[in-house]
C-alpha cells in the first residue's frame, strides 16, 4: 500500500495532474499486515482459508458501521481497532487463499457474488441495537478465540501463523464483549432486557458454528474441525452468563449453510455496500 498525500482513488478518468493528491492503493503491500504471504496453498487449505477468512471481512464491515454512532466516543474507537484487528485477519487469510487460484486478496474480497462467500451466517446478522452487536461479539470472539488457539498447532505453517497472530488479538475482542455483557445485564432494566432479546435473537446461529464440513476430512492436521470446539466454548461462556445473571437462550436452530454459500438475506445488501465502489470502477488503482 504507498499513501502519497490526500485521498482519492486513481481511475483513467482521473486527470493526471489532479490537486488534491491521490491514493494508490495495493501498488505496495505493507510487509507486516500480511504473514507468510509467500506460501502457496493446495485447493484444499485455500478453501479453508477462504472460510475463516470471510468471517473475519463480513464481521469487520459490520463493526465498521458504528464508526460515530457507538454509545461513547471510547467505544467508537475500540469497535474501530477491532474491525481493523479483523480486516488484518482477512487479509492474511484471503491472500493465501488466493495463491491457489491466482486471485489477490482484492479480487476475493469485491468480485465474489453471495453465494460464492462462505462465511458463517452469524456475522453477517445485522447490527441491530448496541446489545445485539454485543451479544454477537461476545459469541464470535469467544469461537475464535478457541479456533485460532487451537489452529496455532496446524500442520500448514501459514495457518499457523495467522493464527498465532489472531488468537491474541480475538482474546482482547473476547475480554471487551464480556465486560459489556457484564454491564449491559446488570445495569438498567432496560439494558438488561435489551441484552436478553439481543442474545435470544442471535442464539439460533451458535450451532452453525461448530458442524463439520466435509472438507475437514481432507485436513485432518491441518484445520480445525469446529465440533471439538463445543465443549470449551460453553465451559468459556458460562461463568459470565453465571455472573451476569443470564440463562443461556433456548429456541430454535437456524438452518446454517453458510459454508456452502447459503446465506441470509442480509449478506447480499452488506456486499453491495463494501463491493460498490470497486465494481462502479472497475479500471481503479487501488
Amino acid at each position: 500500500m504507498t499513501i502519497e498525500k490526500d485521498m482519492s482513488i486513481e481511475t483513467d478518468a482521473t486527470p493526471a495532474a489532479d490537486e488534491h493528491g491521490h491514493v494508490q492503493v495495493d501498488v505496495a503491500l505493507l510487509p507486516d499486515e500480511l504473514i507468510a504471504s509467500a506460501s502457496v496453498a493446495s485447493p484444499d487449505v485455500a478453501e479453508y482459508a477462504l472460510w475463516l477468512g470471510d468471517d473475519s471481512l463480513v464481521l469487520s464491515q459490520r463493526l465498521g458501521s458504528w464508526i460515530s454512532r457507538a454509545p461513547e466516543l471510547e467505544e467508537d474507537v475500540a469497535l474501530g481497532n477491532i474491525a481493523l484487528d479483523l480486516i488484518g485477519h482477512a487479509r492474511s487469510l484471503l491472500h493465501y487463499a488466493g495463491t491457489a487460484s491466482g486471485r489477490t486478496e482484492d479480487d476475493l474480497a469485491y468480485w465474489r457474488d453471495e453465494p460464492e462467500w462462505r462465511s458463517l451466517q452469524i456475522v453477517e446478522q445485522p447490527n441491530g441495537d448496541f446489545a445485539h452487536t454485543i451479544a454477537r461479539q461476545f459469541i464470535v470472539s469467544h469461537f475464535l478465540f478457541e479456533l485460532y488457539t487451537r489452529l496455532r498447532e496446524s500442520t500448514d505453517d501459514t495457518l499457523a501463523a495467522v493464527a498465532d497472530k489472531a488468537a491474541k488479538e480475538v482474546d482482547y475482542h473476547r475480554d471487551h464483549s464480556v465486560q459489556w455483557v457484564l454491564r449491559l445485564a446488570q445495569g438498567t432494566d432496560e439494558s438488561r432486557r435489551r441484552m436478553i432479546v439481543a442474545f435470544s435473537d442471535m442464539w439460533p446461529y451458535v450451532d452453525e458454528m461448530f458442524r463439520d464440513e466435509p472438507l475437514l476430512d481432507r485436513l485432518e492436521g491441518v484445520a480445525v474441525r469446529p465440533s471439538t470446539l463445543r465443549a470449551v466454548f460453553e465451559g468459556a461462556i458460562a461463568p459470565v452468563f453465571a455472573e451476569a445473571e443470564l440463562d443461556e437462550p433456548r429456541g430454535f436452530i437456524a438452518s446454517g449453510g453458510g459454508r456452502r454459500g447459503i446465506h441470509s438475506e442480509h449478506l447480499g445488501l452488506l456486499l453491495a455496500e463494501m463491493q460498490v465502489l470497486a465494481r462502479a470502477h472497475p479500471g481503479a488503482t487501488w
